[in-house]
């Protein structure tokens, strides 16, 4: 998309150009922007992999806290980012600029105020996470960091969904793979040759960061983008309650993944700390190989939003069925990868210790067989939020790590023990993806019908224009 575009050109861009063109051309940018946010997450595991096992522990546990941050950006970003995108499509570009800048400052805020009181109650905070005696002292260390860094962080998430959500997707992945690149840079450099050790890998994350949050700030003006502004700030609950109606489920989602994650954190604690670690890295490994399907998602967010607003259904549901074929052949494949393979991968980030790699490896192969599931509740989920079915939406975010997830793990790490815990991610998938069908085919059936009534009015509108013509 070119520099100069108008918001008017932006709009007949949106609604206009083919739907498996444009969403193609707004995910490239997204997927390299979420591949590379998921390597430099897992070049923290990978890296102060390299000091011990308690250490790589710690990231597990810090990873708690590391959802807590995107539910606050998620929320106000994609809240903010829905609501925008709708604007833009019924070419309401002022109440748009007063959303976006909304959504931004009430993240920083927020997001300051939580970090204050994380730093006030370190120790309390860092053991609620799931830390045990062993992993303490390495978790405290990173995430003290982590919570220096916690407000620009979040509001880096809200920056990066309302530069999506307006279709400039573009400006949104250099900041972001700007930020990626140069933590995978700092990683190695403090931890080993200035000897930081964890704390080094914390500050490479908070630096690489803030460089990001500069980037994607001052990008938020470019290309015929909303810039945020502070005389935008419009905390109003009329504003607050749309943004919260699209952004509660990215809430609930990831304050439910933050949940989910101390949970297991708990569960996996009696069989030690290569369990948790084990656990970990698989998470990791998921996060990853999901990026790319939710960075394609994010591509296919946008041109749901516009077109939705536009009132152009057919093009909504031409997107969404696409994305999910696309989607379902991709996942099919890393997860026979992920199966073959899953040995070897998770030593790349514990070749040193067996029960590490006995441990993830099973659990990994558990996941691979319902990965392909995700296609369906991710772009589901994602069309539900965008369009404004917000207790849809809602209820299908909590399913997966919350309605699901939290039950099957308490129940089953009981019973089951350690494998119970390896494979409750994979019940939780499939239970989500029961639910997840008709809930979305019931709003398909739905735009379906707003489409028909639409040809239905231009057909009316078309005969009278005729008989008018006639007479």
């Amino acid at each position: 998309m070119k520099y100069s575009m108008t918001q008017e050109e932006k709009f007949e861009h949106m609604t206009n150009t083919p739907v498996k063109n444009l969403i193609c051309s707004l995910a490239v940018p997204t997927i390299i922007s979420m591949l590379i946010t998921s390597i430099y997450n897992m070049a923290d595991t990978f890296f102060v992999g390299q000091i011990n096992t308690s250490a790589t522990a710690a990231v597990g546990v810090a990873f708690s806290l590391m959802t807590i941050i995107q539910a606050i950006g998620f929320t106000f970003g994609n809240g903010s980012g829905n609501y925008v995108s709708r604007l833009l499509g019924q070419k309401n570009n002022a109440h748009a600029s007063k959303v976006a800048s909304t959504g931004f400052f009430s993240a920083l805020i927020l997001g300051f105020s939580l970090a204050l009181i994380g730093l006030l109650f370190l120790d309390p905070f860092v053991r609620l996470l799931g830390a045990t005696p062993t992993i303490l002292p390495y978790a405290k260390s990173y995430i003290r960091l982590i919570l220096i860094g916690m407000p620009y962080m979040a509001a880096s998430f809200v920056l990066n969904n309302l530069l999506r959500f307006q279709g400039s997707a573009f400006y949104a992945m250099i900041g972001i793979t700007t930020g990626g690149i140069l933590n995978i840079a700092l990683d190695p450099l403090f931890i080993f040759v200035f000897h930081m050790g964890i704390t080094g890998a914390a500050l490479a994350t908070i630096i690489s960061q803030f460089i990001s949050f500069l980037i994607l700030l001052r990008n938020s003006g470019a290309g015929g983008t909303l810039r945020m502004n502070f005389r935008y700030f419009t905390p109003r609950w009329a504003i607050y309650k749309e943004i919260l109606r699209g952004g509660l489920p990215s809430f609930y989602r990831q304050g439910l993944a933050s949940i989910s994650t101390i949970v297991l954190n708990f569960c996996a604690g009696p069989f030690g700390d290569a369990a948790i670690a084990a656990m970990s890295i698989v998470n990791r490994i998921f996060m990853f190989a999901s990026s790319a399907l939710i960075g394609f998602g994010q591509g296919f967010q946008p041109v749901c939003g516009f077109n939705y607003g536009a009132k152009k259904y057919q093009r909504v549901m031409d997107g969404f069925y696409f994305c999910v074929k696309t989607a379902v052949g991709v996942l099919i494949f890393i997860s026979i990868i992920g199966f073959l393979f899953a040995p070897q991968i998770v030593t790349v980030f514990r070749k040193d210790d067996l029960d590490v790699i006995r441990i993830g490896t099973l659990a990994l192969r558990i996941q691979c067989v319902t990965f392909p599931l995700s296609s369906w509740i991710i772009l589901s989920n994602m069309m539900l939020q965008t369009i404004g079915k917000s207790f849809k939406a809602s209820v299908l975010a909590m399913s997966r790590q919350g309605l699901f997830y939290v039950p099957a793990i308490l129940l089953l790490s009981s019973q089951l023990g350690l494998l119970g815990i390896q494979m409750t991610q994979s019940i939780a998938e499939v239970c989500t993806f029961l639910l997840a069908i008709p809930m979305s085919l019931s709003v398909l059936k739905e735009l379906k019908a707003g489409e028909r009534e639409n040809r239905e009015a231009e057909n009316a509108l078309s005969l009278s224009h005729e008989e008018k013509g006639g007479v």
